[in-house]
């Protein structure tokens, strides 16, 4: 491969944004050099104040594949990826039939990755009731860490683990040093607000409260006290327990927590009844809730932000009837990760380098990848986007490229036009709709 030098006057580095010339040999950044600076032999492309920013990495990712793949699947979702500036994502071990709880389910995923892997992927592998055996398996097979819920996941062949599940396993991930990613709700066997209004949004959001949520952080930061094993809370939505995290963390406990955009975009006061596109667990909670989860991921109590992308067609979304009852919980947004975002933090003051740190630097140290990727830096794989930071544009159907056109991002505008995409050095997707495909590479530790 060439060497290619990507000249920018916004390039966002560890140290800040600047103008630089990045120089790529082998699919490596080798330098970072002034930009003005002459490298002969090199091929250039000067992308003038268009932003360059290391890849988005997502490491909560629903693919669905094998399985349920008329859900999404590793074409639709690697592809979208990279319309969005995502060149890396983990798979989570759930909605996939059979699910990543074995080693023989992980070569299964795995085979079901050939000619259809855009960009790249890597695997978390499930704790669920009786599989403690299969854990050291998987991650002599290559799995980047676990995941557990501690409510029902909404798939019967993934039953959430108990308190006593954990204890058999977070040992075993403590002296191994990998992270177990938990959907932290304590739920209690209530349908009585199905009897309400099937429709109504704020009767959904009453039947999952924020005590559910904090009452299962708090088991799990006592769990990771005792253990020593590395906890993170997926999804974070209550801003009730951002005190006690913060509290935990600062007794140097290995705890680390997400949000999504979802619970950062909207508010609670402005979803309609009837929207079941706005429908996930936990669920998307009122603008003074949401208010304090920017402050903490701005404090750096949140770590960073993912998707939790969760795809579903239409009819399971009850997107004509409205039923929130009935509807899939789960926000199908990948593509649009990075505009998400940009669009909300501007409006906060944040800047590049801020999103930078909570779509890349911070997702790869959990996924075991902060040698490598997300920075901007001499040794790092190339993995970077073009970005365009002031244009606006409008998420229509026609833009979506996951498997299902349901978004409720749909018929908003955002800010951030991803013009360029680059895996290893190689452009594998140019604006409007170019795509280079089969440049993935499966993660590893």
């Amino acid at each position: 491969m060439p060497t290619l030098a990507l000249r920018s006057q916004r390039v966002v580095t560890p140290e800040g944004e600047r103008a630089a010339t990045i120089i790529i040999e082998n699919g490596r950044i080798s330098a970072i050099l002034p930009p003005e600076a002459d490298v002969p032999g090199a091929t250039l492309l000067d992308v003038g104040t268009r932003a360059v920013l290391p890849g988005v990495i997502d490491p909560h990712v629903h693919i669905n594949e094998p399985g349920r793949t008329d859900w999404e699947g590793f074409d639709t979702a690697t592809r979208a990826a990279l319309a969005g500036g995502l060149t890396s994502l983990v798979d989570m071990p759930l909605n996939s039939a059979p699910v990543t709880t074995s080693v023989a389910n992980l070569e299964i995923k795995r085979a079901a990755t050939r000619g259809q892997l855009h960009c790249n992927v890597g695997f978390w592998g499930g704790v669920v009731p009786g599989n403690a055996d299969e854990i050291e398996p998987l991650i002599a097979a290559g799995v980047l860490g676990f995941k557990a819920f501690l409510t029902h996941s909404g798939i019967d062949d993934f039953p959430n683990a108990t308190e006593e599940d954990l204890r058999r396993v977070m040992p075993i991930l403590a002296r191994h040093k990998l992270p177990l990613l938990v959907h932290c709700e304590l739920s209690e066997d209530d349908d009585a607000w199905k009897q309400n209004d099937h429709r109504s949004y704020s009767n959904y959001l009453a039947s999952r409260p924020k005590a559910w949520e904090d009452e299962a952080i708090a088991m799990m930061i006592r769990l990771c006290e005792e253990t020593g094993c590395w906890v993170h809370i997926v999804h974070l939505s209550s801003a009730n327990s951002i005190a006690p995290i913060a509290a935990a963390r600062a007794k140097g406990l290995p705890l680390t927590v997400e949000t999504g955009q979802h619970y950062l975009y909207f508010n609670a006061e402005d979803i309609q009844d009837g929207q079941t596109q706005f429908k996930c667990a936990p669920p998307i909670r009122e603008k003074a809730n949401n208010d304090q989860l920017w402050a903490a991921l701005e404090a750096g109590i949140i770590d960073f932000v993912a998707t939790d992308h969760s795809p579903a067609p239409p009819d399971l979304k009850q997107l004509a009837s409205g039923d929130f009852t009935t509807a899939w919980g789960g926000i199908a947004s990948l593509q649009f990760a990075l505009p998400v975002l940009w669009t909300a933090a501007r409006r906060r003051g944040a800047s590049l380098s801020d999103v930078v740190k909570w779509l890349s630097t911070n997702p790869a140290k959990l996924a075991g990848q902060s040698g490598k990727k997300g920075q901007i830096a001499p040794g790092f794989d190339a993995d970077l986007i073009v970005l365009d930071p002031e244009q606006t544009f409008e998420v229509t159907e026609e833009l979506i490229l996951h498997k299902h056109k349901v978004s409720p991002y749909i018929c908003q505008e955002l800010a951030g036009v991803i013009e360029l995409t680059f895996l290893r050095g190689e452009q594998v997707f140019q604006r409007p709709d170019s795509l280079r495909l089969n440049h993935g590479e499966f993660l590893t530790r």
